[in-house]
């Protein structure tokens, strides 16, 4: 049995009846963040592993330096385009949320 199934089962026997409200409000707030973090994480995750299967062809980097001819420029530039990508999304979003 993994940790987060270990952590998993020992929550679901959690009663949080017994909480005070801002116990409560501090636990929801916790969890929000956490989420928060694991959203961002799992982004980077996401740009990373896209932008290096494109700008990276032979899958291995040489002598742990991107190539500055090629391989350096394309990583910027992929990242720039998904940071971009997103920015677009968010304020139509927001723009759909207002």
């Amino acid at each position: 049995m993994d940790s987060l199934t270990s952590s998993n089962q020992g929550l679901s026997n959690f009663d949080s009846s017994k909480l005070s409200d801002k116990d409560k409000q501090e636990l929801h707030q916790f969890l929000t963040n956490e989420s928060q973090k694991a959203r961002i994480q799992s982004s980077i995750h996401s740009l990373t592993d896209i932008c290096f299967r494109k700008c990276i062809p032979s899958g291995a980097v040489k002598k742990g330096a991107l190539d500055a001819k090629y391989e350096e420029p394309c990583m910027r530039q992929c990242v720039d385009r998904f940071l971009d990508a997103n920015l677009v999304v968010l304020r139509e979003l927001e723009r759909l949320r207002g």
